[in-house]
């Protein structure tokens, strides 16, 4: 039975206050709580009978049997998936001249939590383990982008960090430093390194211009057909997968 004070613990999660506080976040369903096993610790793990009697050697520091209508009052999903567990999560550092030696993406006040998922899926997709945000990114333990990372938080960083002192550090050293901009070169025809940082901007404003400054590598993705009338711009998560593919691509050749 789900007691009234754990319902009201993992509703608090819901606010990144209460997450920050509690050093916690939640997961539903099979697929993200299973992958996120291992990699984070389960403090509270509520599933339905037939999950726990699937899954005997879960580990958490307290799990608790619920009916689906116990589930569903818990859960933040519009169709709870059998099983919500809450983990505890680190802050951990990392040095930004990881750079030097491999890919690594920068999120600049990217705020959507569906973008930020979707980007920090991409990343694990295209084997980019290091994701550095903007303090004003939106929070990577946020319900909604835990859900759309579909478990890539077990295998991609999050470092929150000063993404102006980042880049700086990073062109200072010679490290390659890519963005997107309208007046940017082709990236088909671009030459691009196995290496470096690129840089995504916020939905509608892109890249600050405090970042823009450091940035030494100025690419543009073409629309099709050159010269006719398109959409204005590519949501930025469809184009933080354009991109990586791109560089994926032509590390193969």
């Amino acid at each position: 039975m789900l007691s009234k004070a754990k319902l009201k613990y993992i509703r608090s999660l819901e606010m990144k206050k209460n997450r920050k506080a509690e050093q916690a976040f939640v997961a539903e369903g099979p697929k993200v709580v299973g992958d996120l096993q291992g990699h984070f610790t389960c403090r509270l793990l509520i599933a339905t009978a037939e999950w726990m009697n699937e899954n005997p050697a879960f580990v958490a520091d307290e799990k608790c049997m619920v009916t689906t209508e116990e589930l569903t009052r818990a859960s933040f999903l519009q169709h709870p998936q059998e099983v919500l567990a809450v983990f505890s999560y680190k802050e951990e550092g990392c040095n930004p001249l990881v750079a030097a030696d491999e890919l690594c993406i920068a999120l600049d006040d990217v705020q959507d939590p569906g973008n930020l998922g979707t980007i920090i899926r991409l990343a694990d997709w295209f084997g980019i383990r290091h994701i550095f945000c903007s303090q004003a990114t939106a929070d990577c333990y946020n319900p909604k982008v835990v859900q759309a990372t579909m478990g890539a938080l077990a295998r991609v960083k999050i470092h929150y960090t000063d993404l102006v002192g980042l880049t700086a550090l990073l062109a200072g050293n010679g490290i390659p430093v890519y963005g997107t901009f309208l007046d940017g070169e082709d990236i088909y025809d671009k030459q691009l390194s196995a290496n470096g940082l690129i840089v995504m901007g916020n939905e509608g404003n892109g890249i600050s211009q405090a970042v823009s400054k450091q940035v030494s590598q100025r690419l543009y993705i073409p629309n099709y057909p050159k010269g006719v009338e398109t959409s204005e711009s590519l949501n930025v998560a469809t184009a933080t997968a354009i991109i990586c593919a791109e560089f994926r691509r032509k590390m193969r050749e």
